[in-house]
């Protein structure tokens, strides 16, 4: 293994006599990827929109890049570190991400050759920051390239750091999960958040019914697997033929992993009730249970975010689900008549979605996870409140930690003598109970779906 150290060409990367100019090249699936990640470098932000001039294709492509090497960044970072005299942490973020994208390529992605990874690469880099930038990322790249067949593996003696840097999650999520799980189970664990996530659709029956759906599938030569979980759910490979057949913008289906459609089949809203849905942008609980209820009765979906809101507003439209109302406020402060059923899909860490949101392992921490236990508890005290005697709450998250949830029960039930749990074997399959069926609980490496929790509690009294 070669080491770069041309001392005087790292001294002019680091501190460069010109600032770093953003891409003025025509944009690409590459040269967006780099910009959306520079920017979570610097904001701890992840915002799409930016890829919308570009084709489906392409849109496509900036996805799989940016998730993936967020996926891999702490091992990318570590051979990165392995062949270059400049620390990941003394690189700029332009820097960082031109060189983590192309060598992604050349590790993770077969159909692209080496040698396309690296002149690419070497082309933004010159663009982006100048021509010794791109000699850097060339030496660099070409060093990995030519010990290809034996890079260096993590052998820290920290064994948390170790792990950290192999599965690249961080350090405190290695550490609850090596104490909760073991070491067997936290790397598989780790191994499934790491893997291109699996995806389900639901049929949108106030659009169109089951059968028909599946025949338009099959016509249009997109696989899928029915699930015998909860009816309507099809497990598939890819959401790309789904947009690009205006599926989604129809109304005829909703993309929605098969464990986030737990929390509306407990809760079991029927026609004509008053349901609530707090927390609820951007509403696809809200249209499931829509569709659950035929269009009859009322869904009152409350979230704070507008932004969220509007898309809630024109999904309503687009799936026809037309007894759903809309309010932003803060959940924690609500005057409103006690429902029939109320839903709390409750603000998380998402340490269960880490697979289709690899951004959140970077910007979850251990105070955050701490603050959002607070919020959930002050949220369930709300919505206790608005279910009438005889009324059902359903509370749930698309966490694995146990603060967050069955943890979060207890401590709500020790103050609530009004409400009691309710069995869910009549609503979810075995598998994915918990707490003596109390309770589901689906973990990512276990049930090849999301890690989602939930309970349904019925007001006694």
């Amino acid at each position: 293994m070669s080491v770069l150290s041309t001392t005087s060409l790292v001294d002019e990367i680091i501190n460069p006599k010109t600032q770093s100019k953003p891409l003025d090249t025509e944009l690409t699936a590459r040269t967006v990827s780099i910009d959306l990640l520079i920017k979570f470098d610097e904001e701890n932000t992840l915002n799409f929109s930016s890829a919308n001039e570009l084709e489906p294709r392409e849109r496509a492509q900036v996805r799989e890049y940016v998730q993936n090497i967020l996926r891999r960044r702490s091992y990318l970072d570590f051979i990165i570190g392995e062949f270059s005299s400049i620390t990941i942490l003394e690189m700029k973020p332009s820097l960082k991400n031109i060189l983590r994208l192309g060598l992604y390529e050349m590790l993770f992605m077969g159909g692209t050759p080496d040698y396309a990874a690296i002149n690419e690469s070497v082309e933004i880099a010159k663009l982006r920051m100048g021509s010794k930038a791109g000699d850097l990322v060339n030496a660099i790249l070409r060093n990995i390239q030519r010990d290809m067949d034996n890079l260096p593996k993590p052998a820290f003696e920290d064994r948390t750091k170790l792990i950290a840097t192999t599965f690249s999650h961080p350090e405190w999520m290695v550490k609850r999960w090596v104490k909760r799980f073991g070491e067997r189970d936290a790397f598989q664990l780790m191994q499934a958040n790491n893997q291109r996530p699996t995806y389900y659709v639901r049929v949108n029956n106030l659009r169109t019914k089951t059968e028909n759906f599946k025949l338009r599938m099959e016509k249009l030569d997109i696989p899928f697997e029915e699930s015998d979980w909860l009816p309507g759910y099809f497990k598939i490979d890819s959401v790309a033929p789904f947009i690009s057949k205006d599926l989604l913008r129809k109304g005829v289906c909703l993309v929605q992993d098969i464990a986030a459609g737990f929390a509306p089949t407990v809760l079991e809203p029927l026609p004509g009730e008053t349901i609530y849905d707090i927390c609820a942008a951007p509403g696809t609980k809200s249209i499931v249970m829509a569709d659950m209820m035929e269009g009859e009765g009322t869904i009152l979906a409350i979230d704070i975010n507008s932004d969220r809101l509007e898309k809630l507003a024109q999904s309503a439209m687009d799936y026809q689900a037309e007894n759903i109302r809309i309010r932003r406020a803060d959940a924690r402060d609500l005057d409103l008549k006690m429902a029939d059923g109320v839903l709390l899909d409750a603000p998380c860490t998402g340490t269960g979605v880490l697979s289709k949101r690899a951004d959140l392992r970077w910007k979850r921490t251990e105070e955050e996870l701490e603050n959002s236990v607070k919020l959930q508890e002050e949220l369930l005290d709300e919505a206790a409140n608005l279910v009438k005697k005889g009324g059902r709450l359903v509370y749930s998250t698309c966490s694995i930690e146990p603060e967050e949830n069955w943890e979060q029960i207890q401590n709500f039930l020790s103050k609530y003598d009004n409400f009691e749990l309710e069995p869910l074997d009549e609503f979810l399959p075995e598998e994915v109970l918990v707490e003596g069926g109390m309770a589901y609980q689906t973990m990512p490496h276990v049930h090849g779906c999301d890690g989602h929790f939930g309970v349904r509690l019925k007001r006694v009294k």
